[in-house]
């Protein structure tokens, strides 16, 4: 079993910032791609920032430039750094890993998600 789980979420002004960490523990042989997607109420989830196991970067356009994702390999967390927060970022924050397990089961696992609230 792999879990992921989620902290840094919370309410912040318009213009500030929050940093959302994900880690991920179970039976992991190998964290491929790891991510953050968002949902707002009323939308579809939606791809927030992508990273790849050797550092390679993906973000929406609307986050790129103020958002930042990293991870540490060793210890299988992946971080959002959110800078220059606008009110449209509100939403659930969820983290996302494409985990190849220690029975050599690959698949995609989801963290429970973690608030975000920008008010202007």
């Amino acid at each position: 079993q792999v879990q992921l789980e989620e902290s840094g979420g919370g309410l912040v002004q318009a213009g500030g910032s929050l940093r959302l960490s994900c880690a991920a523990s179970g039976s992991i042989f190998v964290a491929n791609a790891m991510g953050w997607y968002r949902q707002a109420p009323g939308k579809q989830r939606e791809l927030v920032a992508t990273i790849s196991t050797f550092g390679i970067t993906n973000y929406a356009d609307s986050v790129e430039g103020r958002f930042t994702i990293s991870r540490d390999n060793a210890k299988n967390t992946v971080d959002l750094q959110m800078n220059s927060l606008k009110p449209e970022d509100t939403a659930v924050y969820y983290c996302n890993a494409n985990i190849l397990s220690i029975g050599r089961q690959r698949r995609d696992y989801w963290g429970q998600g973690t608030q975000v609230t920008v008010s202007s």
